[in-house]
């Protein structure tokens, strides 16, 4: 299946100039939702590991059906507040100024091997900062996992560290 053919394009949004990759398209569609799943759990099969995380929200959605399949817990990575246990924080930076991510300081044990699941490679930002926040709780990043990359923001310079697989690239 053309996965790329199901995302729809959206030109100046959220600003001109910008093309969004909107993956509703795929969500609603059983068929590519479920062809999606199946090609990155096909890539998590590359990689030795005990659990699978991902930030909310599309790391999500494309996350727990892997970790469904796999039998392997499922670490959520959140926004500041939204976790109810002791966290660890991560901050890192936007486009202009940051942000910050959480996981529970008790969610990885010590040499635990996680793949990082999420829907987008940009700059890769957000996921240096979850590959942070995995090994401040004593866990090892085993690979990432993306539906989509935007080669030309060269996001994989970041994460030029680890292992990284993507289904669909722009």
């Amino acid at each position: 299946m053309d996965l790329k053919s199901k995302i729809r394009s959206i030109n100046d949004f959220p600003q001109e100039g910008i093309i969004f990759r909107d993956i509703t398209t795929v969500l609603k569609d059983g068929e590519a939702f479920s062809y999606a799943i199946e090609e990155m759990h096909n890539a998590c099969k590359e990689f030795e590991f005990d659990l699978i995380c991902g930030p909310e929200s599309r790391g999500f959605i494309f996350g727990t059906p892997i970790s469904y399949i796999e039998k392997k817990g499922f670490i959520p990575i959140r926004k500041p507040g939204k976790l109810p246990a002791e966290t660890i924080s991560q901050e890192y930076d936007l486009e202009y100024g940051t942000s910050k991510l959480e996981i529970h300081k008790d969610a990885i044990k010590p040499g635990q091997r996680v793949i990082i699941v999420d829907d987008l490679l940009a700059t890769g930002g957000t996921a240096e900062a979850i590959a942070k926040l995995v090994e401040k709780c004593g866990g090892v990043v085993a690979g990432f996992v993306f539906f989509i990359e935007l080669e030309f923001l060269e996001g994989r310079q970041l994460l030029k560290d680890y292992d990284v697989v993507s289904i669909v690239k722009y």
